[in-house]
């Protein structure tokens, strides 16, 4: 098969690769459309000890079944693996399995991702694709996942409603931009605000939603003045800047994994109680929440999202890279 694989720091080739091979247990998906996570970016970096090349990355996945149960159903993968038998599977709390993994991987165990013609999927893992969504969108199902569970996460912890909540989204990529529709579509909010410094995302993320998109450096934003904070890049300067326009009482949610380095305002949370609430995943009912979300197109058109070739990704990771990619969303087609 074809597949884009990851061989080097910043460096992935579209060449011939193995098949996969098929466990009992599991079913080879024919892969329709798999999304470029910044997860997957972070390996791109070198800075993922769980993702090691060689290796085929990508873990949003929606295709057909190719060998397996059901031959011909289109499905949604939910990449997630876990133990099935801990203490955290048996309370619904899948992601936070010791054991857990993803597809895309090769630590703690090799599963090949979905950058490829074919991926070979545990049958448990495999959800069937509503009549409804279109089977290329489905891809954003895991961003999704993810951005659901960070909301609802933060919605647990406020202090108000998060009708009436002031929210602030740091960053306006895949995992910001949703945070941003389900507030809007799914939670009824109506003050969110997103920020965003790469001035040509800022712009698709303005078109495509009812929320405010302003710059970092904006005049609107006021120090201590926000509710709820989902920092969804990840990084010192990112976590400086939710600490410092978080007002006493409020949550930051941190979704972003850029980086663990640097320090921030500990001494503000501390006196000001301010509640800071890391995030990673989602759980199987989030995944399936989401699938219904999305089939009833209640978190939008999805226009923002890119499409490209699987044998143009290379220049698809490059522009992540340099950013000067728009989009905040590139789905690659075999």
């Amino acid at each position: 098969m074809k597949a884009l694989v990851y061989t080097d720091i910043e460096k992935v080739v579209y060449k011939d690769y193995e098949d996969p091979i098929i466990k009992s247990g599991e079913s080879l998906i024919k892969v329709n459309a798999s999304g470029i996570c910044g997860s997957d970016m972070h390996a791109y970096h070198g800075k993922d000890e769980r993702r090691v090349p060689p290796l085929i990355l990508g873990h949003e996945i929606s295709g057909v079944v190719e060998v397996g149960k059901n031959i011909g159903q289109k499905v949604i993968i939910n990449p997630l693996i876990s133990c099935g038998d801990c203490q955290f599977c048996n309370s619904n709390n899948e992601h936070l399995c010791e054991q857990r993994a993803l597809i895309g991987m090769n630590k703690p165990f090799v599963k090949e991702g979905g950058l490829a013609e074919f991926v070979a999927v545990p049958d448990t893992n495999i959800n069937n694709l509503p009549n409804k969504l279109d089977i290329k969108k489905a891809a954003i199902s895991e961003p999704t996942a993810v951005s659901l569970h960070a909301v609802e996460l933060g919605e647990k912890n406020l202090r108000v409603s998060i009708k009436e909540a002031n929210i602030l989204i740091i960053g306006g990529g895949a995992i910001g931009i949703l945070s941003a529709l389900i507030l809007e579509n799914i939670k009824q909010s109506n003050n969110v605000t997103l920020v965003e410094i790469n001035e040509k995302r800022l712009k698709v993320c303005e078109g495509s939603l009812k929320s405010k998109v302003i710059s970092p450096n904006s005049k609107d934003l006021k120090i201590n003045s926000f509710d709820l904070i989902i920092d969804a890049v990840g990084n010192e300067k990112t976590r400086q800047i939710a600490t410092q326009f978080a007002k006493p009482g409020s949550v930051i949610i941190h979704a972003g994994l850029t980086n663990s380095d640097g320090t921030f305002d500990s001494r503000k949370i501390t006196l000001q109680e301010i509640s800071f609430v890391g995030t990673y995943c989602y759980t199987t009912r989030d995944f399936q929440n989401t699938i219904n979300f999305l089939s009833d197109g209640l978190i939008g058109d999805l226009n923002w999202i890119e499409y490209r070739e699987l044998k143009n990704g290379a220049e698809a990771f490059k522009q992540i890279h340099n950013g000067t990619c728009a989009a905040p969303k590139i789905i690659l087609i075999p």
